[in-house]
């Protein structure tokens, strides 16, 4: 629980996550601030949920060295997974939630098929199935080698996403040029 003791929608994420390090994983350092940044705030704070994957274990072929190219060796990944106010709070149902199962699932797939060689690139991709295919509105992925040096722990890279918003402006040009030529001149 006390994880969640610190998430508040207000904290900032980048600058102070470095220096309120204190726990002994990546996820949990993530788990130190929620979602916000400068421009939330002013906005006012935005409820945010989250839903979260501690302790993924699987299975690809990623690196650039050459031991790394061929055999898939073990990878660990922890999400925090933020949408604005889950509507499953109230209506205790799967549909109205992130489900867990099927980020399980997704997860699996893709390290069967990413074809990238940099964790970064993978975590970016993690990143953006749970923005595009989950609904996120915001994400923390640690993504982690424990076995890449025998006098390491683990090495990794931990990236926070957000869902893009489109302008009003860009909506409008959208819906302008998908009507351009329909009309005759």
């Amino acid at each position: 629980m006390e994880r969640f003791d610190t998430l508040s929608p207000d904290n900032t994420s980048a600058g102070s996550f470095a220096h309120g390090y204190s726990s002994s994983t990546a996820f949990d350092a993530a788990m130190q601030h929620a979602p916000g940044d400068a421009a939330h705030r002013h906005a006012g704070p935005v409820p945010m949920d989250i839903v979260y994957i501690e302790g993924f274990t699987g299975r690809t072929v990623i690196g650039i060295d050459p031991s790394e190219l061929h055999v898939p060796q073990i990878v660990k990944m922890s999400l925090a997974i933020g949408v604005p106010t889950i509507r499953a709070c109230t209506s205790d149902r799967i549909d109205d939630t992130v489900n867990y199962a099927a980020v399980r699932d997704a997860l699996h797939a893709l390290l069967a098929s990413h074809g990238t060689q940099l964790l970064e690139a993978l975590a970016e991709k993690v990143a953006q199935l749970l923005i595009g295919q989950f609904g996120a509105h915001w994400v923390r992925v640690s993504l982690a080698k424990p076995a890449k040096f025998d006098d390491v722990e683990s090495v990794g890279v931990l990236i926070e996403r957000r869902r893009v918003r489109a302008s009003p402006h860009t909506a409008y040009a959208t819906c302008a040029a998908l009507g351009e030529g329909l009309i005759p001149n």
